[in-house]
């Protein structure tokens, strides 16, 4: 009996395959995560977010995004780890630090675990949307990656 091909939601999630226009987004401020996710979807991108690691964490490993954007100080642990995971998966994703507690130690520590960027809080719309469209620039044109 032949099998017809795998419907995009039944992809075995051993391999995730990254969108060049998938974006999570991990902050425990509500507000700031529903206004990040609106700015990226008007320009195209698809936004998952997360207000929590654990939830973070949940969600790289099923989605695989290209770019996270995540606050370093979450309610449930360390933003670091989930610069770590972003950086482990099959495909790397792209990692975005955020923070309201900016100092040259933290982003020497978020570039270590894997960070190519960092924003303090507060940051213009502009800053954003353009760092974002920057550092996926580069990933919408690059081939798929055996697992």
């Amino acid at each position: 009996m032949a099998l017809g091909p795998v419907a995009p939601d039944m992809r075995p999630t051993s391999c995730p395959t990254a969108s060049a226009k998938a974006i999570l987004v991990v902050d425990d401020e509500a507000d700031l995560a529903v206004t990040c996710a609106r700015l990226l979807r008007r320009r195209g991108y698809a936004v998952t977010t997360a207000a929590s690691c654990a939830d973070g964490l949940t969600v790289l490993q099923r989605d695989a995004p290209a770019l996270v954007v995540s606050d370093l100080r979450l309610p449930d642990g360390d933003g670091l780890a989930i610069v770590r995971a972003a950086r482990a998966l099959p495909i790397p994703a792209t990692v975005i630090v955020i923070t309201g507690f900016g100092s040259s130690s933290i982003w020497q520590s978020a570039q270590e675990a894997g960070a190519n960027a960092y924003l303090a809080k507060p940051f213009s719309v502009h800053a954003f949307t353009a760092l974002v469209d920057q550092l996926l620039a580069g990933v919408a044109d690059r081939p798929p990656q055996p697992c």
